[in-house]
């Protein structure tokens, strides 16, 4: 497992981390005992990063990880959880609640405190509640000694060109957008590194866009994207591959992407995950796949407010 430096935070972080949102059952129903088991073997397999959110199974996957990492020293991961938003619809950026929500968050996880807090999907609420309740959170639960570094999640590009200049975030998590058919934060990473702030890529897969058993009904993206996407899995499996497995070492290759968010709630998944990023890539399975996307290549959808979703390539599903 390769190690990288999260900007400015100095910690070193797994090229290959591990996204908790599955043990909320957010994708299937899961066995808790699996789910336990998922995460001592990512620790096992070198990964030394853990995200979750109080949003993700509605509190159901902080409490799972939770009673795993009663069972892990904390000096062997590092966590993040996120605060802000909690249901589909339900988002509370307020000062207080945020405080709140940590305290919460950090009596499910078993923790005395978290390396990193995210403002859990921020384009969906005006930009005066952030900049005038929730930033300012961020800075008492660091001189609380509850958080050590603080960031902003999100999935439209432009919303982190719009706050990383505004206001000072140690780290942002992105996602879908640095993936086989969408390399896109490629043209923020120059605003990043000059502000230092660390990145967090997630979903090399891309919300389930990169496989054979077609994309879940409640996806986002446009259907020509989806036909695209499940054009280039098949011809993987055509090859006799696997796409995520090639998907997996492209997002993990790019030294200047520290870190990329996997989830799964097996533990033969994490344990394949990880050692795919210590072996070579496919490089002609990696041209053809490519060139099978070209067509749809950075297209995306829209989230949250209209503001964040104008730049080119946004689809309105």
């Amino acid at each position: 497992m390769k190690y990288r430096k999260l900007g400015k935070t100095g910690l070193d972080v797994s090229a290959l981390s591990f996204g908790a949102s599955s043990l909320g059952s957010v994708f299937r129903d899961t066995d808790e005992s699996e789910s336990i088991r998922t995460v001592h073997a990512a620790i096992d397999a070198g990964i030394n990063y853990i995200d979750v959110s109080p949003y993700y199974g509605l509190t159901k996957a902080e409490a799972v990880l939770g009673k795993a990492l009663k069972e892990i020293p904390r000096d062997k991961y590092l966590l993040s959880t996120k605060a802000g938003r909690y249901g589909d619809d339900a988002f509370d950026f307020s000062r207080e609640r945020i405080v709140a929500s940590v305290d919460e968050s950090l009596a499910r996880l078993n923790v005395d405190g978290i390396d990193i807090l995210y403002l859990h999907d921020i384009e969906f609420v005006p930009e005066a509640i952030i900049l005038e309740e929730a930033i300012p959170a961020l800075q008492r639960l660091k001189d609380a000694g509850k958080i050590r570094f603080a960031g902003i999640c999100g999935l439209p590009l432009a919303l982190f060109e719009h706050f990383v200049p505004r206001v000072d975030v140690d780290c942002i998590i992105s996602y879908c957008h640095y993936a086989l058919n969408d390399t896109s934060l490629l043209g923020l990473l120059p605003l990043l590194e000059a502000n230092g702030v660390g990145l967090v890529n997630a979903s090399p897969l891309s919300m389930g866009l990169l496989g054979t058993r077609g994309t879940p009904a409640w996806h986002p993206a446009g259907p020509d994207i989806k036909a695209a996407c499940l054009r280039a899995a098949q011809h993987c499996a055509d090859q006799g591959a696997d796409i995520a497995k090639l998907a997996v070492q492209f997002s993990t290759a790019n030294p200047r992407i520290p870190t990329t968010l996997v989830s799964t709630a097996n533990p033969a998944n994490i344990a394949k995950n990880a050692a795919w990023t210590d072996e070579p890539i496919d490089e002609r399975l990696l041209a053809e796949v490519l060139a099978i996307l070209a067509p749809v290549h950075g297209r995306t959808w829209a989230s949250g407010r209209a503001e964040y979703n104008e730049e080119i390539g946004v689809e309105r599903a």
